[in-house]
């Protein structure tokens, strides 16, 4: 019973506190949303971000990242008939064995 009655006592006034709390940052954003908004500076136009570039990638990076997306998916598909060689056969040294390059499957 005692044990109810604190964690009773505790939870009210967590409550309490919690929402005096919020009306103290309601009447804060309330003030701020009041308030002049600050004066914008004016930048010249960005000509490319970080991740991405606003024109889009040139014709030599176009054909970079095709042959980037070639390698990968040749790479997956040896990754991927490696693993279906161990599920077939599955021993200690298949699975430390490296996967063939891609070099060895044209042959």
């Amino acid at each position: 019973m005692d044990l109810a009655l604190t964690v009773l006592i505790l939870g009210v006034a967590e409550v309490t506190i919690l929402s005096l709390a919020f009306r103290a940052f309601e009447r804060a954003d309330a003030r701020r949303a009041g308030a002049e908004p600050p004066a914008r500076v004016s930048r010249a136009p960005e000509t490319g971000r970080f991740f991405a570039d606003v024109r889009g990638p040139a014709q030599s990076e176009r054909a970079s990242i095709e042959a980037l997306l070639l390698q990968l998916e040749r790479h997956v598909r040896v990754e991927q008939a490696a693993a279906e060689s161990f599920l077939r056969n599955p021993t200690s040294e298949s699975l430390h064995h490296r996967a063939a390059s891609p070099s060895q499957l044209a042959n």
